[in-house]
């Protein structure tokens, strides 16, 4: 068999084995096995096992698991929860009103959390019953937190920056600072189509609840507090070089104990629940970083980076032609993969490529952030639309239609950072010097 043929025999394997439901993690190792047994004279199971205890062992990994643990407590204290009231009288007087709640909102819960869907499921607890309630559209309400949540990837801390900072051997701690300015402008453009919007249709806009003065508004900010500072811990420790990425998790962790105990909100069932639910998600994630692992090490013996790399030097693509073909490649992969799984199967192979073509390894780290996130609303395997399914017993195709308008602001997003990658790459610079 010819390279192409033995390639396109292990990509129906894998598709076969994922089509079938077993685990993601469990199909990666399983065609990787092949790969190894058949193509290669090294013992599969020493391969295996070498692989996936490095990439288990990693010192940077340990950041992740921590991470998810603060997200969790957050999601299940009443910190999250006294976002809204703080947020809702600074916005009462913008076009659309309460609806940027839902954009500002997750940026907040963003820079605390690292993950699309617990920034959906948190922000969509508070605002999805209290804006129906009050009379908002409800396509616009579904819309904006479907877009707005997936700032939980974009905006640092987060999860698959993690992710990919292991993948690519990229410092996380400048990815982290790098997606600052790209997550804010994803809000702010968020923003503008939602005033845009508004005044477009000024008569679908419920009324204002009712002047408050500066010092309503200061008192009602009171509870914002508590998130800001925990906000300041983990992002200052990082970008002030005091912490790692890791040692900043962990300020993380112990700040949203000690914020919800203080504030009443954390007892045995609620610590309980958050450390197994940051446990079940972790060991997900780490056994497809273990499965992806062990696959690209059997795809380099297969000789697939390589062939692949000469197939894209063949094509003669110039570097924004490169960049257009991975955005669509990777939204049509995320309408079957989820972020995760995503970025580690496809690391391995795309990184010689995107480093032959003089690429920032930086920069096309938020690059693939923002596409992962247009997957996040791309059915049939968008998680923020089965959460968003989940909550308000509308239908999948409901919630793609009207998160669309969400996915074109990304797409816009991309080509912005694209003309202009210093909103990429100035900071984690201007951090170095």
């Amino acid at each position: 068999m010819n390279d192409l043929a033995i390639t396109a025999a292990l990509l129906a394997a894998l598709l076969l084995i994922l089509g079938s439901g077993v685990w993601v993690g469990l199909s990666l190792t399983g065609v990787a096995w092949m790969a190894v047994t058949l193509f290669s004279s090294r013992p599969a199971g020493d391969a295996m096992a070498v692989t996936v205890w490095g990439s288990s062992s990693s010192w940077t990994l340990t950041a992740l698991p921590l991470f998810i643990w603060m997200g969790e407590i957050l999601f299940r204290t009443r910190l999250s929860q006294d976002m809204f009231k703080g947020l809702a009288p600074w916005v009462q007087g913008l076009p659309g009103r309460l609806l940027h709640t839902n954009v500002i909102g997750c940026t907040i819960f963003a820079a605390v959390s690292g993950s699309s869907a617990a920034t959906c499921a948190t922000i969509g607890k508070m605002t999805l019953p209290e804006l129906t309630r009050r009379g908002y559209p409800e396509h616009m309400v579904v819309g904006t937190l479907a877009g707005a949540s997936t700032l939980g990837l974009l905006i640092p801390p987060s999860i698959i920056m993690i992710v990919y900072g292991v993948a690519a051997e990229v410092s996380i701690s400048k990815l982290f600072i790098a997606g600052v300015f790209p997550g804010l402008l994803l809000a702010a453009l968020f923003s503008g189509y939602i005033i845009f919007w508004a005044l477009r249709h000024p008569e679908q806009v419920p009324a204002a609840d009712g002047k408050t003065t500066f010092r309503q508004k200061i008192a009602s900010s009171r509870s914002l507090i508590p998130v800001v500072l925990l906000i300041a811990a983990v992002l200052g420790s990082i970008y002030s070089g005091v912490a790692t990425a890791t040692e900043a998790a962990a300020v993380g962790v112990v700040g949203s104990l000690v914020l919800s105990t203080l504030q009443g909100s954390m007892n045995w069932a609620t610590f309980r629940d958050a450390l197994m639910g940051a446990t079940r998600l972790y060991c997900m994630i780490a056994l497809i970083l273990a499965g992806a692992a062990f696959l690209t090490l059997a795809m380099g013996y297969v000789g697939l980076p390589r062939h692949l790399a000469e197939w894209i030097g063949t094509l003669g693509l110039s570097r924004a032609q490169l960049i257009v073909a991975l955005a669509v490649f990777f939204i049509i992969l995320g309408c079957f993969l989820d972020g995760i799984s995503m970025v580690v199967l496809t690391m391995g192979v795309l990184m010689p490529t995107v480093q032959a073509a003089g690429i920032d390894p930086i920069w096309f780290g938020i690059f693939v952030v923002l596409v992962v996130e247009m997957a996040q609303i791309t059915p049939p395997v968008g998680f923020n639309l089965f959460v968003l399914q989940g909550m308000t017993g509308r239908q999948l195709t409901w919630i793609a239609k009207v998160t669309m308008p969400m996915f074109f602001l990304m797409c816009a997003a991309v080509a912005l950072i694209y003309v202009f990658p210093g909103i990429v790459t100035w900071l984690p610079q201007k951090m170095a010097n």
